[in-house]
Order: structure tokens, then sequence, then C-alpha cells
């Protein structure tokens, strides 16, 4: 079992480690498995990546993330210079599906929106994005439209669940209703229930996954939150 003060110290330990955020200035909190990260960064790729590390740390069960990117005057760009970025880097990956995507950008803000068959589209549609200056925040409202017509098997999720290793012995239940996937159950960390949503989402024919994943870790009853 970890303390309030030890699960804060692992997650500062965790952001620290990772060689793009040594000079951020990132505060946590933690109480009972939320943790809170605040700061000002000036890069969204920072922002990510301190996500990205805090969700790794064992006992994280809810990630608060208030983190703003803030760039400088003589590294701003427009938005149309954004948008202009954006579109040369989804023509860079062949796997972007471009002419499916379409961007609104908005004081630094980015959306994306339209319709791809695979949710590892709308993933590396994202991806592309996070390493672009300018940008301070993605909203991703991209949506699943497969156009592979097949019955949905249970079993062959559930097989595919046990072959990972990150989940293969995790108390996960799973549901088919149509062409959505339901996850229950409980499991020991934020990254399990992160690689359970996305061995689901390799399912043919899947257009939503609904992770009701419930991340469990015990707390000293004695420990003074931080």
């Amino acid at each position: 079992m970890k303390t309030n003060a030890e699960l804060q110290k692992d997650v500062q330990d965790a952001i620290k480690w990772e060689p793009l955020l040594h000079a951020a200035e990132i505060g946590v909190t933690a109480k009972d498995g939320v943790v809170s990260l605040t700061g000002i960064v000036d890069h969204y790729a920072k922002k990510t990546e301190a996500e990205n590390a805090a969700k790794k740390v064992i006992g994280v069960k809810v990630l608060v993330e208030n983190i703003i990117v803030k760039t400088s005057d003589s590294s701003s760009k427009t938005d149309n210079e954004i948008a202009d970025e954006i579109l040369k880097a989804f023509k860079s990956n062949a796997l972007i599906p471009e002419n499916r995507i379409k961007i609104i950008v908005e004081n630094g803000q980015v959306t994306l929106e339209g319709e791809v068959q695979w949710e590892y589209e709308r993933e590396i549609t994202k991806n592309a994005i996070h390493y672009i200056p300018g940008v301070k925040g993605i909203i991703n409202h991209i949506k699943i439209k497969s156009e592979i017509i097949n019955d949905i098997k249970q079993k062959d999720i559930e097989h595919a669940m046990k072959m990972n290793w990150v989940v293969y012995d995790s108390d996960i239940h799973i549901q088919v209703s149509g062409t959505t996937v339901i996850l229950t159950g409980t499991v020991n960390s934020w990254h399990q229930k992160e690689e359970a949503e996305r061995i689901a989402w390799k399912t043919p024919g899947i257009q939503h996954v609904d992770n009701r994943l419930f991340v469990d870790y015990e707390y000293s009853k004695n420990s003074l939150s931080s």
C-alpha cells in the first residue's frame, strides 16, 4: 500500500525521468489515488508526456490534468500557420486518411472532426499534431465508422485479452452490444485500463468502446493528504 505522499513522489519522479520534462515546472498533488497535475509548459507534447508518465504510475486511479500550454511571443504562430503545419504533417503520413478529416484551429486549440474506419487511424491523426509548435490543445471528435460488416464475437476479444501479458490475468468482463464493446470489472492500474481498451478497439466492425473498468488500489488509512 502507498500513502498519498508516496504516490505524489512516485508521480513526480516519473515525470522528472522523462527527458522532455526535466526542466518543466509541473506540480503534483495526490489523495486516495486522485492525482492532479498543474503548471505551465511551452509545448503541447510536454503536456501529453506528463499525462502519460503519471498514468503509468501504480496507484493512480484518476488523473486531473490542468497543465497549461503557453508559448513565447517569439515562437507563437497564427491559427493559419498552425493549420498549414497540420496539413503538411498529414500529407507526410500515408496512414492518415486526410480526405476524411476536418481541422478547426482557434487560438491554438485544434479540433479534429470526421470519420475513419479504425481507432488506430484516429490515434495517429491526433498524434501527428502533438509536436507542432503553437498547438495548445487537441480535441479529437473523429468518429469510427467501420465499413466492415461482421458479427463482433465476444470470445475473440476475450482471447485477444488473454494473449496480452499486461491484462491477461485481470478481472475484465466483456459484453458486446451491436457495434459497441462494453468493458467492466477491475484492473490494478490505469495502464491496464487503457491497454484493455486498446485491444478491444482492434475488433473488426467495432464503432465504440465503453470502458467502465475500475482501477483498484488500496491506500494506507493513516496516510496524510498531500
